[in-house]
């Protein structure tokens, strides 16, 4: 097997190798190469310790990363290479980081010391693909499997649970019975692993191909640091709409969500978070969730304020949750109101928000539902290429021009700006200097 490492990865292996050490590409580099993914990160692992590598670097820029678990990073053109030294690692009290390492000569004590057999694999021109712990079969028959014991790795950092799902989950892999029975044992530990970790691995999760099976396989995790998902676990919607319980319809919501967008994810998992908190139930006996938009973005956003989410993220994910079991309607001038409401690229979301929510409800009550969606979506691409008014910075008069004509600086300038970018929007008058500065006049007469 041959793996093409970077020339400059290269030279830092040879240049290891010329000063009496032994060095290898290790980790997801390797597997993403076998498998064919695109690699972003090529570490090193090295029999060199902590400080050989200092000295036999000196001549470049060095980062002391981690020097007690024996990482230097060393930057070549640019771009970084993290450096490690083979070594095994003590006891794990935290659930998370070694209380101590010792650095070996051995890369097989250091292959297994890793959490997953298609992430314990090393490679060099010179001996080839080095795998003590079968990650290549692994790779071959799609597994996610434990170096050694399921039980000892989950044990020693729970965040690997995590870390196994998001494998599965983006690679469409499976996990061994072992493995998978720890992580239903184990995850329970993820309460000791700090909010900004759980929040990194879920939004890879979340953004991954395969995301709608691990939320079937191991919601119980989710709920851990999410708990408002309980609520929606076999909540019946009774509903004509809806052949699903409320968790089980945002499970084929998100199986149906075609953009990896995270942004769009997040909120097809979130949007109806609220259901089981704004129900009502006719006499009829239909059940009718009135409301729940702003509900669920109530949950949504105290869900991403305490998992730390940035601000940008969780603002615009609320919004699409608000807005997602909005009225659509079809037409040049509703879509316009909609890109003034919130933005181009936001309604391009909410668009596929929509599209998911309905195609994970009823199928027969699917099809004109999505045809009204794509519709809006052909509309919005003719709106764009018109280059019409949307915003008051588009609209042919300003604050300055009113108050050439009378106006003062003050609230009523600002509401009348927005009623005259109203009528330009829904096209009762034309976005020109003079007829808005004479409707503008009227409105003062």
């Amino acid at each position: 097997m041959k793996i093409n490492i970077p020339s400059d990865a290269n030279e830092l292996i040879h240049t290891l190798q010329n000063h009496g050490h032994s060095a290898y590409v290790v980790g997801g580099c390797v597997r993403d190469s076998i498998i064919g993914r695109q690699i972003h990160d090529w570490d090193i692992c090295t029999s060199a310790t902590p400080d050989e590598m200092l000295e036999i670097f000196k001549d470049k820029k060095v980062i002391e990363t981690g020097l007690k678990h024996g990482t230097i990073t060393v930057v070549v053109k640019g771009e970084s290479y993290e450096l490690t030294t083979f070594r095994i690692d003590g006891k794990y009290s935290d659930s998370r980081r070694p209380d101590s390492v010792i650095f070996t000569s051995s890369l097989i004590e250091d292959l297994k010391r890793r959490d997953f057999t298609i992430n314990a694999m090393a490679y060099n021109d010179d001996e080839g693909l080095i795998d003590p712990f079968g990650g290549l079969e692994d790779i071959e028959y799609k597994k996610i499997q434990c170096v050694g014991s399921a039980k000892d790795r989950f044990g020693e950092d729970a965040l690997r649970i995590l870390r196994a799902i998001r494998f599965a989950s983006q690679l469409e892999f499976v996990m061994t019975s072992e493995t998978s029975y720890e992580i239903n044992k184990q995850y329970k530990n993820l309460k000791n692993i700090s909010i900004e970790r759980i929040n990194s691995e879920f939004c890879k999760i979340a953004a991954s191909r395969d995301f709608c099976v691990e939320m079937v396989l191991y919601k119980d995790v989710f709920a851990l640091f999410i708990p408002e998902l309980k609520d929606m676990f076999e909540f019946q919607q009774n509903n004509p709409y809806h052949d699903y319980d409320v968790y089980s319809h945002t499970v084929h919501s998100i199986e149906h969500c075609k953009s990896d967008n995270l942004v769009v994810r997040l909120a097809v998992f979130f949007h109806d978070i609220g259901k089981p908190h704004s129900f009502q139930d006719g006499e009829d006996g239909i059940r009718h969730f009135k409301g729940h938009g702003k509900v669920s973005a109530d949950i949504t956003d105290n869900i991403m304020k305490r998992l730390k989410f940035d601000n940008e993220t969780r603002n615009n994910v609320v919004e699409l949750v608000y807005y997602h079991d909005a009225t659509f309607e079809v037409g040049k001038k509703y879509v316009r109101r909609w890109i003034n409401k919130i933005g181009v690229e936001q309604f391009r979301r909410l668009l596929e928000v929509r599209k998911a929510d309905i195609l994970g409800q009823k199928e027969s009550y699917e099809q004109y539902r999505i045809d009204n969606v794509d519709n809006i979506k052909q509309i919005l691409e003719e709106v764009l290429r018109e280059e019409t008014c949307f915003t008051l910075k588009d609209l042919a008069v300003n604050g300055n021009d009113l108050m050439s004509i009378g106006y003062k600086e003050n609230k009523e300038l600002g509401n009348t700006l927005n009623e005259l970018l109203r009528l330009v929007i829904d096209e009762e008058c034309p976005n020109k200097k003079e007829k808005l500065l004479e409707v503008a006049i009227e409105r003062r007469m």
